[in-house]
C-alpha cells in the first residue's frame, strides 16, 4: 500500500494551474456535499501548490477528513506531514510523519519525508545560530567600541 504514496521530494513540483483548477472545478461543483474523495484529492492538490494560502487550505481540509472519515486516516498522514513541512511547521510535520512511521515503519516515503524534515531543521538550526552570533558578535563590537569611548 505505502507503494501508492509519491517520494516527498516529488511534492516539491507543483501541479500546473490548470490541473489544480480542475480539482478546484470539481470540487465546487459538489458543494455543500462534496465526497471525501473530491477532498481528498482538492487538498492532495493544494498541499502541491507553491502558494501558502493554497497549502494552508489544503491541511484544513485533510485535517477535516482525518477527523470525520477513520478510514482515510492512514492516507491524510503523510500528506498532513507533507503539508506542514512545506508549511515549515517541522514539528507538526514531524508528529504527523512519526505517526506513520509507527503504523508503517518500512514506509519509503515517511522515511523520505523524515530525512527532508532533519535536514530542514539542521539547516534553519544552523541558520538561527549563526544570526544569534551575529547579534552576540555586535553587542560584542557595540559594547568594546562604548568602552574605549569612556576610557
Amino acid at each position: 500500500m505505502s507503494d501508492r504514496l509519491p517520494y516527498a521530494a516529488d511534492a516539491e513540483v507543483s501541479l500546473k494551474s490548470e490541473e489544480l483548477e480542475v480539482l478546484r472545478s470539481q470540487y465546487k461543483k459538489e458543494e455543500p456535499f462534496v465526497s471525501i474523495q473530491t477532498k481528498f484529492n482538492y487538498a492532495w492538490g493544494l498541499i502541491k501548490s507553491n502558494v501558502r494560502q493554497d497549502q494552508l487550505l489544503g491541511v484544513r481540509y485533510l485535517t477535516e477528513i482525518f477527523r470525520d472519515a477513520p478510514e482515510r486516516r492512514r492516507e491524510c498522514l503523510y500528506y498532513l506531514a507533507l503539508g506542514h513541512y512545506k508549511l515549515g511547521n517541522y514539528v507538526e510535520a514531524r508528529r504527523y510523519n512519526d505517526l506513520l512511521m509507527d503504523r508503517e515503519p518500512n514506509n519509503l516515503q515517511a522515511r523520505s519525508l523524515n530525512k527532508l524534515i532533519d535536514d530542514r531543521v539542521a539547516k534553519d538550526g544552523l541558520v538561527g545560530l549563526a544570526i544569534i552570533g551575529g547579534g552576540v558578535a555586535a553587542v560584542g563590537i557595540l559594547l568594546g567600541s562604548l568602552l574605549r569611548r569612556r576610557r
